[in-house]
């Protein structure tokens, strides 16, 4: 358990220019100690049993041991410390990320692209900083839900009964409101919303649909440029679905899963002759600091499946998605939520949960049961 105690990290880059400034970063970041380096992965597992950190940086290309392996040994021999992956910004980064991702790394940073040094450690400060901070939180959390048994518990969905509206204060200037819109019956489309812990999360829930699901799919995954097609791959060799990253302009078809392409927005139009649906691809402002942005997608599948979606928020950080959700809860639509015990980082569902906005609260080994429920 880590509270009031300070975060133990092995930095671990066969680049001494890395080690160095992910090293000098995380000095940086209150309640965190650098307890030491290692230039490859075989001399990291040497220092694991004197050093007993807590979390490692690790670079994926290393001689000898790379990261991969690293993390594989982790999870057969330390499972209780945490892996945030140092990629690159190529396919083959995209690809080895993806692995590590479902091997149980908690996250990923890209190495900078700057070659001015400032630039640089500014760029690995944005990214590292937030990251490190929802670690510590959710191994706190860990610690103090298994303590209290929660984790021993059988996980069951819990349905929200529909919150009734406060009564009006009498001196209370009466406001006019629209109502929101019924519910028309089995949804048309599902729309999702994930971050970090994402990768790991579909990876276990998107097998469990059937190929004949009979509705499309859109989502939002928080990820760089080329990492979202290298998640769509990955997904799609282990899915009855149809799994790919969104093209602009492509209509959307039944029994296949879109996932918005990193750095870009997307979006639901209508197509030329105005009885179906297609995407869009833009490259519009980032919303709460994301691009992909699960608001930016949410509301516009709300202006066209109106009483006809599943809206699912899964495990992720900040709270990207809230106002999407609201708008389309105001147009009828069913909200699962993924709950706080198998959420990777307790953000993102957080505020839909405690609004009273979700219709359905789930574990992750049910999601993919309650989305059935909703279409058929």
């Amino acid at each position: 358990m880590l509270i009031g105690k300070k975060l133990r990290v092995l930095v671990v880059d066969d680049t001494i220019v890395y080690r160095k400034a992910v090293s000098d970063v995380l000095a940086e970041i209150p309640g965190v100690e650098v307890v030491g380096v290692a230039h490859n992965g075989k001399i990291a597992m040497s220092k694991i049993n004197s050093l007993k950190p807590d979390m490692l940086t690790l670079d994926i290309e290393m001689p000898e041991m790379n990261g991969i392996e690293v993390l594989a040994e982790l999870q057969r021999n330390h499972s209780k410390i945490g892996a945030v992956m140092v990629s690159t910004l190529t396919s083959d980064g995209g690809e080895m990320t993806m692995k590590a991702l479902e091997l149980g790394a908690f996250d990923f940073i890209l190495k900078p692209q700057s070659k001015n040094p400032a630039e640089s450690k500014k760029q690995l400060k944005q990214s590292l900083a937030p990251i490190i901070r929802e670690f510590k939180k959710s191994k706190n959390a860990s610690s103090l839900l298994s303590k209290k048994g929660q984790f021993n518990r059988p996980l069951k969905p819990v349905r929200r009964k529909p919150l009734k509206p406060l009564a009006a204060k009498a001196t209370a200037t009466p406001k006019v409101t629209a109502k929101p819109a019924s519910r028309r019956g089995k949804s048309e489309i599902i729309t999702i919303g994930i971050s970090t812990g994402g990768p790991n999360a579909l990876t276990q829930m998107l097998p469990m649909l059937p190929g004949d699901l009979g509705v499309p799919i859109v989502i939002v995954q928080h990820m760089p440029p080329v990492f979202t097609k290298s998640l769509a791959t990955s997904l799609d060799a282990k899915c009855a679905l149809t799994v790919k990253e969104a093209e602009d302009r492509e209509p959307i078809q039944n029994n296949t899963v879109y996932i918005a392409p990193g750095g870009k927005q997307m979006k639901l139009v209508a197509s030329a002759d105005g009885q179906n649906r297609q995407i869009k691809i833009t490259n519009d402002p980032p919303e709460n600091s994301c691009k992909p942005s699960a608001d930016y997608l949410f509301r516009s599948v709300g202006d066209y499946y109106v009483g006809r979606t599943t809206a699912v928020i899964m495990t992720g950080m900040g709270s990207d998605g809230t106002k999407g959700l609201q708008a389309l809860k105001q147009k009828g639509a069913t909200i699962i939520a993924q709950n706080e015990q198998t959420c990777v980082v307790f953000g993102m569902p957080k505020a839909p949960i405690e609004s009273g906005m979700a219709d359905v609260i789930a574990p992750l080994n049910k999601i993919a049961e309650e989305i059935i429920k909703s279409v058929r």
